[in-house]
C-alpha cells in the first residue's frame, strides 16, 4: 500500500512539473521562440556534421558517398601517428598554445587590474579604448601590418636595427622568430578585448572589502592580492578551463597567412596540415581522422582541468 502511495505521489509531482513547464512555455512563448534559433543552428551546424565523422574510419570516396565507402578501421590514425611529420605537428601545436597560455592568458587580467586601479576615470577610458581597438583589425590586415613593420627593406624595426649598426633580420622568414611574433601579436590584438570580462568581474567585488582592508592598513598591492584577485578568481578559473578546452586549436587563418616554406618547421600545425592535405589534396578520410584525434585531446584536457578545478578551486563548468 505504501509503495502504491509513493508511486502515485511521484506520478502526481511529475505531472505537476510538466503542467507548470507547459504553462511557463505558453506564457512566454516569444522567449522560447528566440531560443529556438540558436538551438536549430547548433543542431544543424554542430551536431548534424557528426554523422560524417565516420569517414575517419572509412576510405571515403565522393562517388560512393559516406555510407557506401569501405571501412578501414584505425588505418588513418595509425598512418598519422607513424608519419615523419607527426611529432613536428604535435610539438608546434602544443608549444604555440602552451606559450600562449603562459604569456597571453595573464596579461588581460593584469590590464584589467591596472585599468581598475587608475583613479583618473577619463584616462582609464582612454587606456581601455586604445587597448580595445586592435581587436577590430581583421586578421588579413593584421598580417599585412606585420609584414610591413617587420620587412627587411624599409620596415621600422629593421630600420632601427640598421641604425644601431646591425644587419636587417628577415623575421617572417625565420622559423625561430615565428612563434614569438605570432604570440606577441595575438597578445597585442586581443588583450584589451579579453580584459572586458575581468573589468566587469572587478566591478562586482564588494567595495566594503576594500574599505575593510584599507582600515587594516593594507597597501594597494595588498588589496589587489587579497581582495581583487580572490574576488575574480572564479571567473579566471572558468575562462582558463574554456581556454584549455580548445588547447589544440590554433589561430588557423593567421598562421596560414604568416606561413611560408622558410618558417614551415615552426608554423606547420595540425589545423594547417588538415587544410593543405584534406582540402587541397582531397584526402578527406585521413584529415578527418587527424581532426578527430585533435578533438579527442581537447576533450580529455577539458575533463581533466575541469575536475582539477572543481577539487582545488571549487569552481568548474559542471
Amino acid at each position: 500500500m505504501n509503495n502504491t502511495a509513493k508511486t502515485a505521489g511521484v506520478a502526481s509531482r511529475t505531472k505537476l512539473r510538466r503542467s507548470s513547464l507547459f504553462k511557463a512555455i505558453s506564457t512566454r512563448y516569444d522567449l522560447y521562440l528566440m531560443l529556438l534559433i540558436p538551438l536549430v543552428w547548433y543542431l544543424v551546424f554542430h551536431y548534424g556534421p557528426l554523422y560524417g565523422l565516420q569517414i575517419a574510419f572509412k576510405n571515403f570516396s565522393p562517388a560512393k558517398g559516406i555510407s557506401g565507402s569501405a571501412w578501414v578501421g584505425l588505418d588513418h590514425f595509425q598512418r598519422f601517428v607513424e608519419s615523419y611529420y607527426f611529432w613536428r605537428l604535435l610539438w608546434n601545436t602544443i608549444s604555440i598554445n602552451l606559450f600562449s597560455l603562459l604569456f597571453a592568458f595573464p596579461i588581460p587580467i593584469l590590464l584589467a587590474l591596472i585599468v581598475t586601479e587608475i583613479r583618473n576615470k577619463s584616462f582609464s577610458k582612454i587606456v581601455q579604448n586604445i587597448t580595445y581597438i586592435p581587436h577590430f583589425i581583421s586578421i588579413v590586415v593584421m598580417v599585412g601590418m606585420l609584414m610591413l613593420f617587420l620587412s627587411p627593406r624599409g620596415g621600422p624595426l629593421n630600420a632601427i636595427i640598421e641604425a644601431l649598426g646591425g644587419d636587417p633580420v628577415r623575421f617572417l622568414d625565420s622559423a625561430a622568430w615565428f612563434k614569438p611574433i605570432f604570440i606577441s601579436s595575438n597578445i597585442w590584438q586581443n588583450m584589451g578585448w579579453q580584459s572586458i570580462i575581468y573589468i566587469a568581474a572587478l566591478a562586482g567585488v564588494n567595495p566594503q572589502l576594500y574599505e575593510a582592508a584599507k582600515m587594516d592598513g593594507a597597501s594597494r598591492m595588498r588589496r589587489i592580492w587579497h581582495v581583487s584577485i580572490p574576488g575574480i578568481l572564479p571567473v579566471i578559473v572558468i575562462l582558463l578551463i574554456l581556454d584549455v578546452g580548445h588547447f589544440m586549436n590554433v589561430g588557423f587563418e593567421k598562421i596560414l597567412l604568416m606561413q611560408n616554406n622558410l618558417n614551415l618547421d615552426s608554423s606547420d600545425v595540425i589545423s594547417t596540415f588538415v587544410y593543405s592535405t584534406g582540402i587541397l589534396k582531397g584526402e578527406y578520410s585521413y584529415t578527418a581522422a587527424i581532426g578527430l584525434f585533435n578533438s579527442v585531446i581537447n576533450l580529455v584536457l577539458l575533463l581533466l582541468v575541469n575536475r582539477f578545478a572543481r577539487k582545488k578551486a571549487e569552481t568548474s563548468l559542471w
